[in-house]
């Protein structure tokens, strides 16, 4: 199936979808669901791409598969999370109740179709990967598939460390440094975004190959500037306040780097 063709029917789908999804959260009242779809989102597309793209099959079922178990992985772990919570809603879309009162209800649907439609342009990377007609895996296949392991597994990680610290009860109020998190504020974001840079090098080679850079460009962009670290840093300072000011002061935010030498508050 042509791209242009095969990209229409995947918005058509993620449209629908997402569509049936906002009136599910308006029957369960938690529009932060979204953000569960939205992961999970990524594997029906990839999957879709990958059996109905014209490129070499191995790299297709390839390409797939990695997207298919990077999108579960989050999907299931965001899940765990909002259900743990359900019915109390994420901060993030209890300000957008506020902030949309007056004409709430259509524009929470036209954010939901918003998320649809980001789905279908980050999987632009899949699109091009799964159109590379040579046969073959090339050593930036190799690169890109090493770097998807080190990125899944860092994700996962980082996220497990921070799940294992939040049960410890003694632990209410203060702040993660355990493992990664001792290193960078906010590593699952680190890691998430290498997982983006790993599907970019597998589109490189294809036609176009360079658009599938937009996608961790556009990651990078959301995460430093827009819902990943502004928002989560903002809502951590209200509720830790000085001890995480020095958190800030001596961790990197992004990037695992060494910490500064300033003393930690308890």
């Amino acid at each position: 199936m042509h791209p242009l063709l095969l990209s229409a029917l995947a918005l058509l789908l993620c449209c629908a979808a997402f569509a049936f999804l906002y009136r599910l959260a308006r029957r369960m009242d938690n529009y932060g669901i979204v953000d569960v779809a939205w992961s999970y989102a990524f594997g029906p597309v990839a999957l879709l791409y990958a059996l109905l793209g014209a490129g070499w099959l191995p790299r297709r079922l390839l390409v797939g598969g990695l997207v298919l178990a990077w999108s579960l992985r989050l999907g299931a772990y965001l899940q765990r999370r909002v259900m743990s919570h359900h019915p109390e809603e994420d901060g993030r879309y209890q300000e957008l109740r506020q902030r949309w009162a007056k004409n709430f209800a259509a524009e929470m649907f036209k954010f939901y179709q918003y998320q649809a439609l980001s789905v279908v342009i980050l999987a632009v990377p899949f699109l091009l990967a799964v159109g590379r007609a040579e046969t073959g895996f090339t050593a930036l296949d190799f690169a890109a598939l090493a770097l998807f392991v080190v990125a899944l597994a860092g994700e996962s990680l980082a996220d497990a460390q921070l799940a294992r610290f939040k049960k410890d009860p003694a632990n209410k109020g203060r702040v993660c440094e355990l493992g990664l998190w001792a290193y960078s504020r906010h590593p699952n974001y680190f890691f998430v975004w290498l997982t983006w840079v790993s599907f970019a090098l597998f589109a490189l080679p294809a036609a176009w190959g360079w658009l599938g850079l937009i996608a961790p460009a556009a990651i990078l962009y959301l995460l430093l500037r827009v819902t990943g670290i502004p928002a989560t840093e903002a809502q951590t300072l209200r509720s830790k306040g000085e001890a995480y000011r020095d958190y800030q002061r001596r961790v990197s935010a992004f990037v695992p780097w060494f910490q500064k030498g300033t003393a930690k508050i308890r």
